[in-house]
């Protein structure tokens, strides 16, 4: 049949849950294998919003984004930017994301694969190799204003760590592993 779509399950409850829920969201996405016993890792909150960086190189190419996670709708981009790292990615993506539930009055929690990325926001500090230089000066710009923001704002909002192991890919994944 032209336009037939097909996608195979590790469970039979994951299949069903596919089934009762949009479908296309998981066309194309690797679904993790059911931890039935990892009573630790639950399921992800799914009225949040979720972030994620992705880099060409390391440092390389930067982007970074925030996507309800639900949906996968993308709420936020920013970048390419010509030379970061994924940490530094993760960060802002971070630091975005809480500035933008808290503009729009949104308490949801906000959910990122970087452990480094949220130790970095709790320091309300980053440490990195990147250089300060005209190449990374738009980056660093933003990096110093997100670390202002942090120390003069706070936010309701739970920033938790994403269990890819239990969950899968983040859905901001941009997908290019």
């Amino acid at each position: 049949m032209d336009g037939a779509v097909y996608k195979a399950f590790k469970t039979e409850t994951d299949a069903r849950e596919a089934f009762a829920s949009d479908w296309k969201e998981y066309i194309g996405r690797r679904i993790a294998k059911a931890h039935a016993g990892n009573k630790t890792a639950g399921r992800p909150e799914l009225n949040s919003l979720s972030v994620d960086a992705a880099c060409s190189g390391n440092p390389g190419v930067l982007e970074y984004r925030g996507v309800e996670t639900a949906t996968g709708r993308q709420l936020f981009h920013q970048g390419p930017f010509p030379l970061g790292t994924v940490n530094i990615g993760e960060f802002l993506a971070i630091v975005h994301a809480l500035a933008y539930l808290k503009k729009h009055n949104q308490g949801m929690p906000v959910y990122s694969d970087s452990k480094t990325a949220i130790k970095w926001l709790k320091d309300k500090a980053i440490k990195t190799k990147l250089p300060r230089n005209n190449q990374t000066g738009p980056l660093f710009a933003l990096v110093d204003r997100a670390i202002h923001w942090l120390k003069e704002n706070d936010y309701p909002n739970r920033v938790l760590k994403w269990e890819t192991k239990a969950w899968g890919e983040i859905p901001a994944d941009f997908g290019r592993k």
